[in-house]
């Protein structure tokens, strides 16, 4: 694992890169609202072992629920960024999320985010990403007409059905969104709730999931599975 600082400007953010010895695949990590993907690092570094190059950018913590344009703008922005410092022409990206990241993801392959009535959010497409992995998708933002119709890669989405931030509902209107031009895989966790996603989940935070640890390994081998392909 390797931690290093990118320029955005005039400012400075931390990155935290894992290697995959012969990469097949660069992954984009795009943390939630915590801002510090180091809480996935045994999930990372599990998608480490199966070829991907992980990179994924630290931000700081948001501290509302409600995040501001700026905030996410700035967040895209960022990702974008580390996924400069570290792309190669000859290796396909996956953007993988969680929370707040899924919707960064998702308007970087495409979808057009809204703030409110006459709020687009300009963000520009990324066409180096050829896929999605998102993981408590948070997809308010794209409740407009026609707000998903760019989006054209594959997706596989997990749910908690115990979630009650970003619920199953809000994955359901992304299903529905693409379908049927673009099917999204969507598997429900029974009894997983928003921060069952994470290996080091928020100390005040509840596990609703009887072994965390289990179900993580199994959500690690089917993300391999499905950015492997």
């Amino acid at each position: 694992m390797e931690r290093h600082t990118l320029e955005d400007g005039h400012a400075l953010f931390e990155v935290t890169t894992l290697r995959a010895e012969e990469p097949s695949r660069i992954v984009l990590f795009a943390v939630g609202g915590g801002g510090d993907p180091q809480r996935h690092l045994p999930f990372m570094q599990s998608l480490a072992d199966c070829g991907c190059t992980v990179v994924a950018p630290h931000f700081e913590r948001l501290v509302s629920p409600s995040p501001t344009a700026d905030h996410l703008l700035l967040r895209a922005r960022r990702l974008r960024l580390a996924l400069d410092s570290i792309a190669r022409s000859d290796l396909p990206v996956a953007g993988v999320g969680h929370s707040i990241g899924t919707t960064m993801l998702l308007a970087l392959a495409g979808a057009r985010a809204w703030m409110g009535p006459g709020q687009p959010l300009s963000i520009t497409p990324d066409s180096r990403l050829d896929r999605l992995v998102l993981l408590a998708p948070a997809t308010n933002y794209f409740q407009a007409p026609g707000a998903l119709d760019a989006v054209n890669i594959p997706i596989l989405a997990w749910a908690g059905s115990r979630d009650v931030i970003t619920p199953p509902s809000q994955a359901g209107l992304l299903r529905d969104g693409l379908a049927p031009r673009m099917p999204v895989d969507l598997r429900i966790a029974e009894d997983a709730g928003h921060f069952s996603f994470m290996n080091v989940p928020p100390p005040q935070s509840t596990e609703s999931l009887p072994n965390r640890d289990a179900f993580l390994m199994e959500l690690a081998h089917e993300v391999c599975s499905f950015v492997a392909r």
